[in-house]
């Protein structure tokens, strides 16, 4: 490392400021402001020289962190994100949506806060696209092999890349109008801004990669017909199909789940929609789910000028410290405090959800400006949640009416939309994704499949990490052999 005793100089950990709340709720931009290169080069200084590097292991992508840390110290940008890259297709988006397995990983984070390996990656690729470091890199011969990917998040889109530096012609399928998958319609602006994602299809647009928007394959063209016009399939359709909340009163209009709400708010504001209709505007929301998509959804809600915001989680506060049973270097649940919950709003844990009711059920009346007619939800029934030896659920006799115009039930998914094409049969395995062997291979020679498809709902990391793996298993298939990097397998599971 350049400063072997940067960590025992530099003690703090210090990020980026976030614009001031009554500023950001205005727009869609960005939350967080750009890191200050001289904050930069001395985070990155407290790298230590620790011998093994846990954050490799925490990463799925096994990204070389420790070395793009001493080149970032060393004011080397250019080889910095040519190292960065050597793992990582798109640091812009797990330096912005993934949670950093790495910085739980980090060796000194034993004793002291760990370094800001997220902030360090994203100062590195910002810098390299200001600069014009980022460039397609077409392939230098085409082996004559296709390859169609199905669906465009970031595992389809790893893979596809990977596939069309290797000389292979590829074509994505997205079934929605633009590509990206949930980067482009799940993740709000002010977390994930459309424009960084926009520039790496046009990226991998120049290098080849042709997208074919707007195709739900098994409903405009067959699985029979994809596999007959192409060498090779791999399937990266994501886990969709959200985690249901089957309740008295589910039925009523103004429940609903939370990424219906987040993609038709994502259309508005990138023109395809030109009103959203689940706007939150005056209306008293809540939502069910304390993760990520909860805290979107909270944010979602603030900007669209919501009466009130309450969010709902099943379980316990986590602790603000590492538990027992999760220790170094293995990711832990922590209370955190998002940028969508510092700007405002309520959070309630230990808040088990019994019913959904309207005004002809026992509902609330309240001056929201909505009506409360029979069958629109007008407010949620709540109880202390309670543990037993067959689990949790609510205690009787704790219940409480809370108000409610707009319910987003945020509780995850559950794995991917099942294909009944008879042209691709794929069995559901135990955790209800697409069975798959360790190569990411399926019983069908020269179909693959990536990412939340096959390992259920998971990380960004992974999903890249995935589609980079799955892309060498299709090339190996193709070609009999492959150069492309492996980082994980189908059956990985890593501190995470």
């Amino acid at each position: 490392m350049a400063d072997t005793h940067g960590f025992l100089k530099v003690r703090e950990r210090e990020l980026a400021a976030k614009r001031p709340v009554a500023i950001r709720l205005k727009d869609w931009r960005e939350v967080v402001d750009p890191a200050n290169p001289a904050v930069v080069a001395r985070q990155a200084s407290r790298c230590m020289d620790c011998g093994v590097a846990f954050c490799h292991q925490g990463c799925p992508l096994g990204n070389l962190i420790p070395e793009w840390n001493d080149l970032v110290y060393r004011e080397r940008g250019r080889e910095a994100i040519d190292r960065l890259h050597e793992t990582n297709n798109f640091p812009e988006f797990t330096g912005r949506a993934c949670p950093a397995p790495c910085e739980s990983a980090c060796v000194l984070n034993i004793n002291q806060p760990a370094v800001t390996i997220k902030q360090i990656e994203n100062s590195i690729i910002d810098q390299a696209f200001e600069r014009g470091w980022v460039e397609p890199q077409p392939p230098s011969r085409l082996s004559g092999k296709t390859v169609a990917v199905v669906g465009s998040g970031p595992a389809g889109l790893a893979a596809a890349q990977q596939l069309t530096r290797a000389g292979h012609t590829v074509a994505v399928y997205e079934r929605d109008e633009t590509p990206g998958g949930l980067l482009s319609l799940g993740i709000p602006d002010f977390k994930l801004e459309k424009a960084l994602v926009e520039r790496r299809i046009d990226q991998l647009k120049a290098e080849g990669t042709r997208f074919r928007c707007g195709i739900e394959i098994g409903r405009d063209m067959s699985w029979v017909e994809l596999r007959r016009r192409f060498d090779a399939v791999v399937v990266a359709t994501g886990a969709t199909v959200p985690r249901e909340l089957a309740l008295p009163g589910r039925e009523l209009a103004g429940v609903m789940p939370a990424m219906d709400y987040l993609t038709a708010s994502n259309r508005v504001q990138s023109g395809a929609l030109d009103a959203t209709p689940f706007d939150a505007a005056g209306k008293h929301v809540i939502v069910i789910g304390g993760g990520d998509t909860g805290a979107d959804c909270v944010g979602t809600a603030h900007r669209q000028g919501a009466a009130s915001v309450t969010n709902l989680a099943i379980g316990r506060q986590p602790g603000e410290t590492r538990s027992e049973s999760q220790p170094w270097p293995v990711h832990p649940t922590l209370f955190e405090l998002t940028s969508s919950h510092e700007e405002g709003g309520e959070r309630r844990y230990l808040a088990a959800t019994v019913e959904f009711v309207s005004g002809d059920r026992g509902g609330v009346s309240h001056d929201s400006g909505v009506s409360d007619a029979a069958g629109t939800v007008t407010g949620i029934r709540v109880a202390e949640t309670g543990f037993t030896e067959q689990g949790r659920g609510p205690i009787p006799g704790t219940e409480q009416l809370l108000p409610a115009d707009l319910v987003l039930i945020a509780m995850g998914f559950t794995g991917p939309e099942p294909i009944t094409d008879p042209g691709l049969t794929l069995e559901i395995d135990a955790r209800g994704a697409f069975d798959r062997a360790a190569d990411f291979s399926t019983p069908l020679p020269g179909v693959f499949v990536a990412g939340d498809a096959g390992r259920g709902q998971s990380l960004i990391v992974w999903a890249i990490a995935e589609g980079r793996a799955a892309a060498a298993a299709a090339d190996r298939f193709l070609t009999g052999d492959t150069v492309l990097p492996s980082p994980v397998t189908a059956k990985d599971r890593a501190f995470s």
